[in-house]
């Protein structure tokens, strides 16, 4: 699917059977790609449960074209935009959306759903509050950055997740070294009713422990069964 400057790759993953089903679009972060473990073990689990689950490559990463280095958080919000904007009216598709996002990928998925503020469910997995708490941090979470989201930081876009979302589930690593814990703490703080917060103990940034991203999976799982069904 196009968007200015690009070619987006999207997988569409469809429960069995031809009813129509409720949709989670998965943003995921910084160097990586919608085929990330922990997209295929959504890819896995949602559909088995009776969720499609739409995963798709930002632009400049994975299998869609462009550089990341030129992308920003709009630009990001912007593709995910589209992905919606493309999913609406699929004939296996009822129209109801629910977000997640990992880690900048939360980020954006917050700032769409409260751009959309129809109460749909979100959620975060180690999603940062703002990015001037983390710009001194040399991780390599920052690698994917280039002079566009400077920027746009520097002219005070997209720099605090929004406020006042509701439906928002925040799942946040215990010993994340990225992002860290007080993050999700603040975006629990800010999120609207309905709400809550799981902290994964001992889980690092990438849920590199499959234990951890099975955790991150099962809570999200519930989550949208309460609010996207």
């Amino acid at each position: 699917m196009a968007v200015p400057g690009s070619e987006l790759a999207l997988v569409l993953h469809l429960p069995e059977g031809g009813e129509r089903v409720a949709c989670v679009v998965a943003c995921h972060g910084l160097r990586a790609s919608k085929d990330s473990e922990k997209y295929l073990l959504l890819a896995s689990e949602l559909p088995a449960a009776g969720f499609a689950l739409a995963r798709f490559d930002f632009r400049g990463c994975g299998e869609s074209s462009g550089r990341e280095e030129d992308t920003t958080v709009g630009t990001r919000v912007e593709d995910a935009r589209a992905v919606l904007a493309a999913l609406h009216g699929h004939p296996r598709l009822g129209g109801r959306f629910g977000l997640l996002g990992s880690s900048m990928g939360g980020f954006v998925a917050l700032c769409l759903a409260a751009e959309r503020g129809d109460g749909r469910p979100v959620v975060t997995w180690n999603a940062p509050a703002n990015f001037s708490d983390l710009a001194d941090r040399p991780t390599v979470e920052g690698e994917g950055l280039g002079v566009p989201f400077f920027e746009e930081q520097a002219a005070g876009r997209y720099g605090e997740a929004p406020h006042g979302v509701a439906g928002h589930l925040v799942i946040q690593a215990e010993a994340d070294d990225v992002v860290p814990l007080e993050h999700g703490v603040l975006l629990h703080e800010r999120a609207a009713a309905p709400c809550d917060i799981v902290i994964v103990a001992g889980a690092d940034h990438r849920l590199s422990d499959t234990v951890h991203r099975r955790e991150a999976v099962a809570r999200s799982l519930e989550w949208f069964k309460r609010y996207l069904e």
